[in-house]
């Protein structure tokens, strides 16, 4: 039989709504979704859709406290105001509105079920487009995140007693996901990002590595802004890649945030759909079982295009480099000028790429020193 890949998705993603003011904008994912459908990547024989589900109680309370997961259940019941700091939920960043709980819910269960699809060898892949909520703790809101899908979905796979290697690409630190797992060796988070010094939410530092069983199992490859396509894909065949094939994962998560993109609102970096191919090109060629889900991106054309062509290599159907005709329209709706699917090449200005190439070099530096003698690496390969 040969390979499908599993497209996790629903209608229901546009029932919410973060605010007509909140830098994220829910409909990303029926702009992400309309454009792999005019791209013909919906249709192929290998690809099988699923409907997202609801994560359900016992499934969130392997990482969210119970007091959380009932206030935020109370806090979505009506339309009144309500606010709850110590939870993180009311202010700007984390909004609450009715039926907050069951959108968080749909969220994670969506990657649930990318994971169950996967590890039951019913897919050799599979994309869950509304997952990637990486700054989620287990009491609190954060960064636009209410429940951590990756962390209930890796201890999910925890349960069936495999071993998880999580790459997370967006721009900023997966912070909760690396606190869920900083301290076991069954799970290796590894997060490139932009630098935290000045940059939300503050973390995620070379130096951050784990503690006790978790030493050496938490990666972090901060990056200086402006990076780009170059220096991310050193980063990733430097460090990301030898130290997966150390690891020998039984199963790959990946949060592929399209926030590290040159154009986007909220970031400082400078990568181009080039780069988002290319990491799905070598996650692919892993060979390992992958579960794939979404993350940040706040230019929402942006975001389709970068996760249609995510999609367009994972199953391994060609696309043009320019965007459908029958898609302009809808990129006219939205203001937006590009005919373009593909980016083309960019580079940062020379000072910018000379800083940017100084600090990556130090930062593997002191991992090539720090970590992979743990994996019995050795700098420049395995």
């Amino acid at each position: 039989m040969a390979e499908q890949f599993a497209l996790i998705y629903s209608s229901r993603f546009s029932q919410y709504s973060y605010g007509d003011f909140h830098p994220f904008k829910v409909d990303r994912y029926r702009l992400t979704y309309e454009l792999m459908e005019h791209c013909g990547l919906l249709a192929v024989p290998h690809v099988i859709q699923v409907e997202c589900p609801e994560a359900d109680e016992a499934a969130l309370e392997t990482f969210h406290r119970p007091d959380y997961l009932k206030t935020l259940a109370s806090f979505s019941a009506d339309d009144d105001v309500h606010a709850n700091f110590f939870y993180g939920l009311g202010d700007v960043e984390n909004p609450v509105f009715k039926g907050l709980y069951d959108w968080a819910r749909l969220m994670c269960g969506g990657t649930l079920e990318a994971a169950r699809l996967v590890c039951d060898f019913k897919a050799r892949a599979a994309f869950s487009m509304a997952g990637g909520w990486h700054h989620a703790h287990a009491a609190r809101a954060s960064g636009f995140s209410y429940l951590n899908d990756a962390v209930v979905a890796i201890n999910a796979l925890l349960l069936q007693g495999k071993r998880v290697v999580y790459v997370d690409l967006d721009a900023h630190h997966g912070d909760g996901v690396q606190e869920a797992f900083y301290t076991t060796d069954q799970v290796m988070t590894i997060s490139i990002h932009e630098n935290g010094k000045d940059f939300y939410p503050y973390s995620g530092f070379v130096d951050e590595v784990g503690e006790g069983a978790g030493y050496g199992y938490s990666i972090n490859i901060p990056l200086m802004p402006h990076s780009d396509d170059l220096i991310f894909e050193q980063a990733f065949s430097r460090i990301v890649l030898p130290l997966i094939e150390s690891y020998c994962p039984d199963v790959l998560v990946t949060q592929l945030g399209a926030d590290f993109m040159r154009t986007d609102p909220l970031t400082r970096l400078e990568g181009t759909t080039s780069f988002m191919e290319y990491a799905a090109r070598r996650f692919l060629a892993t060979g390992i079982p992958w579960v794939a889900v979404g993350g940040g991106g706040y230019h929402r054309l942006n975001v389709a295009r970068a996760w249609t062509l995510l999609w367009a290599t994972m199953i391994g159907h060609p696309v043009a480099d320019a965007l459908p005709e029958n898609f302009l329209p809808t990129v006219t709706s939205l203001g937006e000028e590009t005919l373009l699917l593909r980016d083309p090449p960019h580079l940062a200005s020379p000072d910018d790429f000379s800083r940017a190439q100084q600090h990556l070099d130090k930062t593997c530096s002191y991992l090539e020193r720090h970590i992979f003698p743990l994996f019995h690496l050795r700098a420049g390969g395995v």
